[in-house]
């Protein structure tokens, strides 16, 4: 099978081939590593494969829709067992998986056959995809931009067309920030919809969850009607959708919808005209197609909700390295880690209890205050991000910078140090401010490609809805994708 055929196939289009013996699993296989052996070295967007694996395996499986459809997992969560694991950290570079990943036993169980992983920062902390260990991954569209982060490794194979969909992760917008900056689509489910673990059923206290990026609105519906799971040992659970999300995309909205929507940064922040012009073109197609579509920003404080993201964030990464020392018996230093990963693990030791609680407590407040937004409202309308994808390097510290970090650290107290990762962070929130409410919430949310800026590199949308209710963002996203305002891979020159 050549290039040219095989990257106009969808993820259920394969499926569908294999299922009637009209392509082989193997043919399909074989596909995607040719493909990937040809861009790899350009993009660096997968670290590390298991093709002898994979092409012993790929006719050997039988079961599942999805039985010998090609397929990437991300390099952290997304456990394979004996294969790396390394969560991009120079500390982990020779991690073996000890078992399978729910996520990842779940899409064995569909039948896809597993090429290997896909880059990302180091513990994915980061809006791109420059692992010190790794190097960075580069954008498909232009290969001096980054494709985003977390999942930007994913995001690139995919739309340098080496598989149809991957597996991606979501803690802050790491599905959707990627999917903005390479034109794909980008679902974050609601909380608790997709498995997580074993050992991980929290996840950031449940900012993170598991999923895919894609090129269609079908191929994310689909792997959500095969995803969506009751897991009983999860700390977070949502009730199964009783339909199926393939047949909601047959059909437009069954009613005119109510869409609240803003063009201005939660934060503050510029935002950048192409991300306006996306909005505006899309509140334009909306109201031609009979919707009620009204600006209208939300309640919740966008600056405090960031600052107790980062109070988590603190949290959480020192609890990693508490671990990693105990795993490793020693004690750990600035050296062994980026600079962003060893400022939140300092932060988080002065981090008390107290804090972390009342820090978690805001989530509630902002879900409940966009509950009363989508009383109101069926869907909130943003950017995706700010702006197209910033350029390789633009983002990454220099060693000065981290050295002057260091020195800002050393006796700072608590609130200090809190200060000093939010400006840490600042330049990249500033490109990507819209994503993380709906983690902290909870709620379902999605990007789509709508615009290109003018320089020919995609800016997304984002759609939210309330939760459990991915069928309306689906079913908006499946009228979008046969709009004029489409973008999809128009304009990428793997797909020209």
């Amino acid at each position: 099978m050549n290039y040219e055929e095989y990257c106009k196939l969808s993820v259920t289009d394969m499926a569908a081939l294999i299922r009637e013996k009209k392509v082989s699993a193997i043919e399909l296989v074989q596909a995607a590593i040719d493909q990937l052996n040809k861009v790899n070295p350009e993009l660096n967007a997968v670290v590390h494969n298991c093709f002898s694996a994979v092409l012993d395996d790929a006719e050997k499986i039988h079961t599942g829709r999805f039985a010998g459809v090609p397929f990437l997992l991300k390099n952290i969560s997304q456990a394979l067992e004996g294969e790396l694991l390394t969560s991009g950290s120079q500390l982990m570079k020779d991690y073996r998986a000890t078992n399978d990943s729910c996520f990842t036993n779940k899409l064995k169980e569909s039948g896809f056959a597993i090429l290997g992983h896909t880059n990302t920062p180091e513990f994915g902390l980061k809006n791109i995809t420059e692992p010190k260990l790794y190097g960075p991954t580069r954008n498909p569209w232009n290969l001096e931009y980054s494709p985003g982060g977390s999942s930007g490794g994913a995001a690139a194979a995919i739309a340098a067309g080496v598989v149809p969909v991957a597996g991606a992760s979501d803690g802050g917008g790491s599905i959707r920030i990627p999917a903005s900056f390479t034109g794909l689509v980008g679902l974050k489910p609601t909380r608790g919809r997709t498995p997580v673990g074993p050992g991980a059923g929290r996840q950031w206290q449940g900012a993170s969850i598991d999923f895919v990026l894609s090129r269609t609105v079908r191929d994310s519906a689909a792997l959500l009607d095969e995803l969506q799971v009751i897991q009983d040992e999860a700390a977070f659970q949502t009730p199964l959708y009783e339909g199926s999300y393939e047949s909601v995309i047959q059909g437009e909205p069954k009613r005119p919808l109510r869409i609240g929507f803003t063009t201005k940064s939660p934060v503050g922040t510029p935002v950048s005209k192409a991300a306006e012009d996306a909005v505006h073109k899309t509140v334009k197609w909306l109201e031609k197609k009979g919707h009620a579509v009204e600006e209208a920003e939300t309640t919740v404080d966008g600056i405090q909700l960031m600052r107790n993201y980062f109070l988590m964030n603190s949290g959480e990464m020192a609890g990693v390295v508490k671990g990693m020392e105990q795993a490793f018996g020693r004690k750990l230093s600035a050296k062994d880690m980026e600079i962003e990963s060893w400022i939140l693990n300092v932060a988080g030791q002065s981090v008390s209890a107290a804090e972390f609680t009342a820090s978690l407590a805001s989530w509630d407040t902002a879900a409940a205050q966009m509950a009363a937004y989508h009383q109101k409202y069926d869907l909130y309308l943003t950017p995706a991000t700010a702006d197209h994808a910033p350029k390789v390097g633009e983002l990454t510290h220099s060693e000065a910078s981290e050295r002057q970090l260091l020195e800002q650290m050393e006796g700072a107290d608590a609130t200090r140090q809190q200060e000093i990762i939010y400006d840490m962070f600042l330049p990249s929130l500033t490109v990507t401010p819209f994503t993380q409410l709906a983690n902290l919430t909870g709620q379902p949310a999605i990007s789509l490609p709508v615009h290109l800026a003018q320089n020919g590199l995609p800016v997304g949308v984002q759609f939210m809805a309330s939760k459990g209710r991915e069928d309306l963002l689906l079913s908006i996203a499946a009228a979008v994708e046969q709009s004029d305002i489409w973008q999809g891979m128009q304009g990428n020159p793997y797909f020209a």
